[in-house]
């Protein structure tokens, strides 16, 4: 966890968080300043713990609390949004008995977390939910290691719900790694055609891929939008930020290609970098990365320009930069919009 708390209310409480802070070295420990002891390594402090509470729920992705399950709820209770922005909560009781996952068990990954402590303290795991008692998939966690997005995720409780009743679900991938999973539930079956998952008997499918689909399927699935599209960009040095942006936004509407699954935004490494395509790619939060002409010269790319090759010094800009960068195929040729840009996207093979 990027940075975790834990909260200590009694004497025992302490202990365990001086244990915890010996296995966990960057965690942070707090205790009542009543409490105070020699103990290295404890922040003791003298504000109500129902204060001191609600400002680690809100400045840590995780908090540890060492005192009663019912204490922790009503404490924090105020202070829950949802689960995509509440920290991880993980309850122990005073003996060490149980470790317990309260709040954000997979997105906050609580338990993962709670696992991870119960191990280490030789303690009971608790963890309640559904996906991961019944030993099924859990939709929101699908590809999360491999940093896919999901498209829209007002589907994911319903398609969750398909899941943990196993119920038929279809799996339908075009992008992005496929081991994303060990051994798939028994009523969960893939298809190698979009077709053949609309006809199939799916309650709910997972959709796996960087293609837009507009079809009344989405309307039972989750898409999940790998980073799988490397963006290739030839560009003169006044070509400003609001030129490529328009440039690459016709171009995945073209090719109905979506812009969550942009990994890279790519091109040849000049004298000095473009401020547009600099601005851009903080602006979109996705990584630039430059090619230098010599590299991007040995790729055969498939619509080669002499007139690119006196100004550049490589026959091809765009097409050449998406395809060395991604290592895949090339799935939209060169787009040109004059004068001063041209884009290409290749999509990384896994």
């Amino acid at each position: 966890m990027e940075k975790t708390s834990v909260l200590a209310i009694t004497k025992n409480g302490v202990k365990i968080g001086e244990n915890l802070k010996k296995l966990f070295p960057d965690w942070s420990v707090f205790a009542p300043s009543k409490l105070t002891t020699e103990v290295t390594g404890i922040t003791w402090y003298s504000e109500p713990t129902t204060e001191k509470i609600v400002e680690l729920f809100k400045n840590n992705n995780a908090l540890i609390c060492i005192f009663s399950l019912g204490a922790v709820i009503r404490l924090i209770a105020p202070y829950l949004k949802d689960k995509k922005t509440d920290p991880a909560v993980i309850v122990i009781d005073d003996k060490t008995n149980f470790v317990i996952s309260v709040l954000s068990g997979h997105i906050g990954g609580a338990n993962e977390l709670t696992e991870e402590i119960a191990e280490k303290l030789g303690a009971l795991s608790v963890i309640t939910t559904a996906a991961d008692v019944n030993k099924t998939i859990a939709v929101d966690l699908v590809g999360r290691e491999f940093n896919w997005k999901i498209d829209d995720d007002s589907t994911v409780t319903k398609i969750s719900a398909h899941m943990v009743n196993e119920e038929p679900i279809g799996v339908f991938q075009e992008a992005g790694n496929r081991n994303w999973y060990k051994k798939l539930p028994k009523n969960v079956i893939i298809y190698e055609k979009m077709d053949d998952l609309k006809k199939s008997n799916s309650k709910a499918n997972l959709i796996i891929s960087d293609k837009l689909i507009e079809d009344e399927i989405i309307n039972e699935s989750v898409i999940y939008r790998p980073p799988s599209l490397v963006i290739g960009i030839g560009l003169h040095w006044d070509t400003t930020k609001e030129t490529i942006r328009e440039g690459i936004e016709f171009c995945l509407e073209k090719f109905k290609l979506s812009s969550k699954s942009i990994a890279k935004l790519v091109s040849i490494k000049k004298p000095e970098d473009v401020q547009g395509l600099i601005d851009l790619g903080k602006e979109m939060r996705i990584p630039v990365e430059y090619v230098n002409r010599e590299d991007l010269a040995e790729i055969s790319a498939p619509n080669p320009s002499e007139t690119v090759k006196a100004f550049e010094g490589t026959a091809s800009v765009s097409e050449a930069a998406a395809i060395k960068v991604s290592e895949g195929q090339l799935i939209v040729e060169k787009q040109k919009f004059p004068p001063n840009l041209t884009i290409a996207i290749a999509r990384i093979m896994n």
